[in-house]
């Protein structure tokens, strides 16, 4: 009896203490990734655009996701420190499934000649994503990185076929003071020793070799690792991709102000391409990015704004980027 009692009393004790102890995790919901290919014309031309579509058990939502110029899909799942910078994770333990395309021109998808492809081409594209799964899932958000943003923005405009659009690494006030050299400083994917072999014609350029992180990253901590997984991975875009993009009072504004759904804009604070002096907005913080670009949007956006400190254009890349992840599933619940 006396045995009896002294384990009843351990196993009380024990789980009087259980009760103390921090609650452990749930498990994550499985999720299950396919390839997609999905048919695009191009001026009458047959092409495709291939994404990776990863769903979370019993999602309703998903996310588009499209990469900025010189980065393909993996922008969004990036392998180094994933449980940090990997987008499509946190998405995916979030209860979100994604589908991160590769830009006509890049990664898996179609290469046309790069005179044909251009912002407006591609959020056509893009449209033709979203009506191949829209019957899977009750809502869609577009979503982009850099350029990729003004093409979620022109399909979302001109569609009226999602539920949200998330614009990162973007604004409508391109500093085109270190723009313009950081373009002028790409090169043709032919004469580039990693991509030379891609069979593209001259007007798809890239990145020359070791300029990622003071193109992208800086004034983010240099992080070898990260930046060399950028490296690997990197890919092009066409010279016409970046013309109507930098045309923005003729391409993205009208656009912009069609948005009839919710907006979340998103950048580095240290984004030297769309944020500060002496033409970029005003990215010292959320209220002063929302206030920035309020006129570009109309009422109907409900327009959000986060700025992740620390770091400087592809955020995805920071270490603080699951800050910047949590605002955008909050976001996104609210849809």
């Amino acid at each position: 009896m006396r045995w009896s009692r002294l384990r009843l009393s351990a196993v009380a004790l024990l789980t009087a203490a259980a009760g103390l102890l921090p609650a452990a995790p749930a498990s994550a919901a499985p999720v299950t990734c396919e390839d997609l290919t999905v048919p695009v014309p191009v001026l009458g031309t047959a092409h495709h655009v291939h994404g990776r579509l990863c769903t979370p058990a019993s999602a309703s939502t998903v996310q588009v996701l499209i990469p900025g110029g010189t980065y393909n899909s993996a922008y969004w799942d990036i392998s180094y420190s994933p449980d940090t910078r990997s987008y499509r994770q946190a998405m995916n333990r979030a209860g979100i499934a994604t589908l991160a395309v590769d830009r006509l021109g890049t990664g898996r998808s179609s290469r046309p000649l790069s005179a044909l492809v251009t912002a407006s081409t591609q959020a056509h594209a893009v449209h033709q994503v979203v009506r191949a799964v829209r019957p899977r899932f009750e809502k869609v958000v577009v979503g982009g990185h850099s350029i990729g943003s003004a093409m979620a923005m022109i399909e979302a405009g001109t569609y009226h076929d999602v539920d949200g659009v998330l614009v990162t690494g973007f604004t409508h006030r391109m500093n085109l003071v270190t723009v313009v050299p950081a373009l002028a400083g790409m090169i043709p994917a032919v004469l580039d020793p990693q991509l030379h072999r891609s069979g593209l014609d001259l007007g798809y350029l890239t990145t020359a070799p070791g300029r990622r992180y003071d193109s992208f990253h800086a004034p983010g901590p240099r992080v070898p690792d990260a930046i060399g997984f950028d490296e690997a991975t990197k890919d092009v875009f066409a010279v016409s991709e970046a013309v109507d993009t930098i045309t923005l009072h003729n391409v993205v504004i009208p656009f912009t102000r069609l948005i009839d759904v919710p907006v979340l804009v998103v950048v580095g604070a240290g984004d030297t391409h769309f944020c500060g002096q002496p033409l970029g907005s005003d990215c010292s913080s959320a209220d002063a990015l929302r206030a920035s670009e309020a006129p570009f949007f109309s009422p109907s956006a409900r327009l959000g704004s986060y700025v992740l400190p620390d770091y400087g254009h592809s955020i995805n890349y920071a270490p603080n980027a699951s800050s910047y992840h949590r605002a955008v599933t909050t976001w996104t619940a609210t849809l």
